[in-house]
């Protein structure tokens, strides 16, 4: 009571107060009003004895002191009232009970209010949290460390991820050094020779063998010859390395882009070689139709085409319309869809690029097939076998004589050959129809297979439509 201004004022003054400004003053100052000034039984036994335990602790730390007075005190004041109102409610007990309790409270804040503590101990347990805490993050930086040097894979893994082009998961080193020098190095060494002696767009073929090439050899290779699709697209030159297959791990290429780039090095050479063989046959077909007296090795050349197109009654209007190219960005949407970016059980197990069909050939029958169904998925030996099949269907098989007609009709108004345009009659590929053609569309913007229409090989020479 001493402690509030208003009484410090009437003591300076030396007035008296009388019970009513006192209470006014102490409701005023939200200081609770005491119902009894009589010494119980407690507060002589009990809470005295607690006020002298608490006045001989000594402290020197004011603001814990004042802070903690205040919240303990905020909620003595919640609870006073609480338990006031609930002891209201029995005049007689609660009057008995009230008083305890009050006196319980007050004095116990009392004691804690007037608590101090000894800087010495404080700073000693300040000293011994700080020393835990240090152990505890000696030990946990410890145990990471440890961990992270047994497991060799998990380090690699994220040194790799951190270097572009080279975000692959790595198995067996010596392994890989093993095979890049037997594989690698020899393909480069004649690719540099050659380009010693020949202009850089005159490379000769590189055709890789069978053997199970990693993808970082592949990797290694597309850099030891130069092969950038960036330089692919504005140059429209690609050089002739032909893969016979997939390699085994290209899934395990986490940067999708990369997969995707990779896939398209791998396939592109083998669609523009059968373009450019096909070209080849269509100029020699126009100019056999020139002549007046056909030679016997071109009735023969033309007997051997009129099978291989499929064309009984030996129709050269038929065959023209045939014997043409199928459009770069068709067939790279399409092996990408088909064989999920050189990633399917059919393209690493068979060499399938394009998903074609068979019932009768070699194939790999499909997980998802019906009980009822007996296709298979046709296999091939090599890649570019699976590409020429793939250019002998769509230009033989009866399904797709609409996308025949449409590129007759674009050759005749002598336009370029556009795979957006064309993709729109290949409906019958798959037993989705409009949908499939509308995914494929979807591949070519996405992943801009447009720029590769025009695409010629380093090797070859370029080809003008000679007219009939």
């Amino acid at each position: 009571i001493y402690k509030i201004n208003d009484i410090q004022d009437y003591i300076k003054r030396k007035k008296n107060l009388t019970n009513s400004q006192i209470e006014h003053i102490l409701k005023k100052n939200n200081v609770p009003i005491p119902k009894d000034h009589k010494i119980s039984f407690f507060e002589k036994n009990l809470f005295k004895p607690l006020n002298r335990y608490g006045n001989n602790i000594t402290l020197n730390y004011q603001n814990f002191k004042k802070n903690l007075a205040k919240s303990l005190y905020g909620l003595w004041a919640i609870l006073g009232k609480i338990g006031i109102g609930f002891l209201n409610t029995f005049p007689k007990l609660g009057s008995h009970i009230g008083e305890f309790l009050s006196s319980l409270f007050i004095d116990t804040l009392n004691s804690i209010y007037n608590t101090k503590f000894e800087q010495k101990k404080l700073n000693k347990i300040i000293e011994r949290l700080g020393i835990a805490t240090i152990v505890i993050a000696i030990a946990i930086t410890s145990y990471t460390v440890f961990s992270n040097l047994n497991n060799k894979e998990i380090i690699e893994t994220k040194k790799i991820n951190k270097i572009d082009k080279k975000k692959i998961i790595k198995k067996d080193e010596p392994e890989l050094k093993e095979k890049k020098d037997k594989i690698v190095k020899l393909p480069e060494k004649k690719v540099e020779e050659k380009l010693k002696k020949k202009d850089p767009s005159q490379v000769s073929e590189l055709v890789l063998p069978n053997l199970n090439l990693k993808t970082a050899t592949v990797l290694n290779l597309f850099d030891d010859v130069e092969y950038d699709l960036k330089k692919v697209r504005f140059n429209k030159r690609v050089k002739p390395i032909y893969f016979t297959q997939f390699p085994k791990d290209l899934d395990e290429i986490k940067d999708v882009q990369l997969k995707k780039e990779t896939f398209i090095k791998i396939v592109l050479p083998l669609v523009v070689a059968e373009n450019e063989k096909i070209l080849e046959d269509r100029n020699k077909l126009k100019i056999i139709n020139k002549k007046d007296n056909m030679l016997k090795k071109d009735k023969l050349w033309l007997n051997q085409k009129f099978r291989e197109y499929k064309i009984a009654k030996k129709n050269i209007k038929e065959l023209e319309k045939r014997m043409d190219i199928i459009p770069v960005s068709i067939a790279l949407a399409q092996a990408a869809k088909e064989s999920g970016w050189g990633t399917s059980r059919f393209a690493l197990e068979g060499n399938a690029i394009f998903g074609q069909w068979t019932w009768t050939g070699q194939g790999i029958a499909p997980l998802d097939r019906e009980n009822n169904e007996a296709h298979k998925i046709l296999r091939f030996p090599i890649l570019r076998a699976s590409v020429k099949a793939y250019k002998n269907n769509l230009n033989t098989h009866n399904g797709y004589g609409d996308f025949r007609n449409k590129r007759h009709e674009m050759r005749k108004k002598k336009r370029p050959i556009k795979g957006l345009i064309l993709t729109d009659k290949l409906d019958k590929y798959a037993q989705t129809g409009k949908e499939y053609t509308l995914i494929l569309k979807q591949i070519i913007k996405q992943n801009n297979l447009s720029d590769f229409e025009a695409v010629q090989l380093t090797n070859s020479i370029v080809k003008k439509e000679l007219n009939l």
